[in-house]
């Protein structure tokens, strides 16, 4: 059912077609330059024939030819094929300029949209069918564009072209080929109502394979950990072979474009050749004309040829255009306001009245969320896996909006505040470290691309990362890929937590921050990070009680809830929740 209503939701041929049709528009001088191009070409290129059936005419017979007559027309020739020639290479030009141009839109559009959307798309779609979309599916699609420019305006031009002129020159001859024409028509129309839906599917195919090929290759070690190469070989094969087979119909269909369509080519070039040659038996026409009428023919039905697999590749185009506009069109996340407050200077005072929010309608998860934060204090929030400590993070971030009650900073709802203000004003250490393709240098000073050297420096010293930095082969010039590279997980955690350090934002919000580092690291990074928490309001989300038992106020959750709030002494006299959490995890 769902997948049925993913399918009615999808943009249909024409409405794809239409949405390309308009970041075409922006660039209609050159497509008009382009047409105009085509329309000389066509003409000089039918030209060319007349020019070749006065030349066989002053072939009078055997030893009699007028041979300056036929030099005087060679020489239109040349000239007629040098212009034809470099009004091509011009048209071709801009063709690329418009094609290029136009995916480079396209490309940006979706990968602004990227930018726009909320964390809710991103944690449901496959991150590999996102990177084939906008990269794979463009790449087809600037394929098919670039294809219908090339030949799509040249070929209708040379069909209506050749037909006027076919009609100027011998109109009996040319109602034989307008009679046979309708037949090309029906085999294009055959072929292309039943290419797209196949194309696209093999888009979407190649989509799950790029999600599947990107997420092992990515989580390598935990698929030989366990064990699972070949579960994960005979999965990339079943969806290698629905792609075979999707692939092969599509492909089986577009195959028979060239056959059928030389097929009627024949019929035109055979009816003209018989009607023509039982006409200038009779006198009713000349041999240079019907020369002229049989490279007509050739000519007329070529780009049936053409266009019939133009229109191939253009179903395949469109099909993979379908699924970019899906990701342009997606609903972005809820715009600022144009009086949004800008954050500056937090103080820290944070409160969450009422709150409820769930990830999906049907299972609630964070109901009737209440707690007030004073500047500076030190907030833990512990309780068992899932029962809301990260989510309650998400919404601090506003990753989130909340489904009813509020969240204030500094007496503002968050809802009416720039999400970038509001972010910068939090540091944020999480247990999933994530680090960018480039120096360790340019991993810290993410936050603030500005800070000079020694302040680089300082931040590694206070986060214990200084000296294994040192250790590298170029210092803090090493140059790391997007996971980290060689580095350990607990080296990228520390250098995570060096850019926080740099940046000291007014609060503060630590997820396992520690997680993976060993215990002799973490005593100075808490000592570290105490300082760094002085006078700045701080979250943290802990397993590890023995981290936390400093924080001003511990929230115990439990289902969303807050079941027990207080200091660690007077949680432990409680005797409850925390108390034996406490005690399950120090019970030797």
């Amino acid at each position: 059912m769902a997948e049925q209503k993913a399918e009615k939701s999808r943009p249909g041929q024409a409405a794809t077609l239409k949405k390309v049709l308009n970041y075409i528009r922006r660039y209609w001088l050159l497509v008009g330059l382009s047409l105009i191009l085509a329309a000389v070409t066509v003409v000089l290129t039918l030209y060319v024939p007349i020019l070749t059936g006065d030349a066989v005419d002053l072939i009078l017979e055997k030893g009699k030819v007028d041979f300056p007559g036929v030099f005087a027309i060679m020489k239109k020739i040349a000239v007629a094929v040098a212009f034809t020639a470099a009004a091509q290479w011009v048209m071709n030009t801009c063709n690329n300029h418009i094609t290029y141009h136009v995916v480079k839109d396209i490309r940006e559009a979706a990968f602004h949209r990227l930018e726009e959307l909320p964390l809710k798309y991103l944690d449901t779609k496959a991150y590999g069918d996102i990177v084939s979309r906008v990269i794979a599916d463009v790449d087809t699609f600037a394929d098919g564009l670039l294809m219908g420019f090339t030949q799509l305006f040249t070929g209708a031009l040379t069909i209506v072209g050749t037909l006027i002129f076919m009609l100027i020159t011998n109109v009996p001859i040319a109602l034989v080929v307008v009679c046979i024409t309708p037949v090309s028509f029906l085999v294009a129309r055959f072929i292309a109502t039943r290419t797209y839906s196949m194309f696209r599917q093999q888009s979407v195919t190649r989509g799950e394979q790029t999600a599947l090929i990107e997420e092992m290759v990515g989580n390598q070690k935990i698929v030989k950990t366990f064990s699972r190469e070949e579960a994960v070989k005979e999965q990339f094969a079943e969806i290698n072979g629905r792609l075979e087979k999707c692939s092969l119909k599509a492909i089986f269909f577009s195959s028979l474009t060239n056959p059928c369509t030389r097929f009627v080519n024949s019929l035109v070039y055979a009816g003209v050749g018989i009607f023509g040659a039982l006409l200038a038996i009779r006198g009713g026409i000349r041999i240079g004309r019907l020369s002229c009428f049989l490279s007509y023919a050739n000519q007329y039905t070529k780009p049936f040829n053409e266009i019939s697999g133009v229109v191939t590749e253009l179903q395949n185009a469109l099909a993979c255009a379908g699924r970019i506009f899906e990701l342009i069109d997606e609903e972005p996340q809820t715009p600022e306001a144009d009086n949004a407050v800008v954050l500056k200077d937090a103080k820290g005072n944070v409160k969450l009245e009422n709150v409820y929010f769930s990830y999906v309608q049907e299972r609630k998860l964070i109901e009737n969320f209440n707690l007030e934060v004073k500047p500076g204090q030190r907030v833990a929030i512990v309780g068992p896996t899932g029962c809301g400590k990260t989510t309650v993070i998400n919404l601090l971030m506003r990753f989130y909006d909340v489904n009813s009650g509020s969240i204030r900073v500094d007496g503002t709802d968050i809802r009416e505040m720039t999400r970038g203000s509001l972010r910068t004003s939090y540091g944020m250490v999480l247990q999933e470290t994530w680090l960018r393709s480039g120096t360790i240098r340019d991993n810290i000073r993410m936050g603030k691309p500005e800070a000079t050297e020694e302040e680089v420096l300082q931040a590694a010293r206070a986060a214990h990362a200084h000296s294994f930095i040192k250790r590298l082969p170029n210092g803090y010039d090493t140059v790391i890929t997007e996971d980290g590279g060689s580095l350990s997980q607990g080296q990228k955690q520390l250098l995570c937590i060096a850019r926080v350090m740099l940046c000291l934002p007014p609060m503060l919000i630590l997820d396992e921050a520690t997680s993976s580092i060993d215990t002799r690291t973490e005593l100075r990074i808490q000592n570290a990070f105490a300082t760094m928490m002085e006078g700045r309001t701080s979250f943290i989300v802990a397993h590890r009680l023995s981290t936390i038992q400093e924080a001003d106020i511990i929230l115990v959750m439990k289902d969303g809830n807050i079941i027990e709030q207080g200091s660690h002494e007077s949680l432990l006299a409680k005797g409850g929740f925390y108390a034996n959490l406490y005690n399950s995890q120090f019970a030797g």
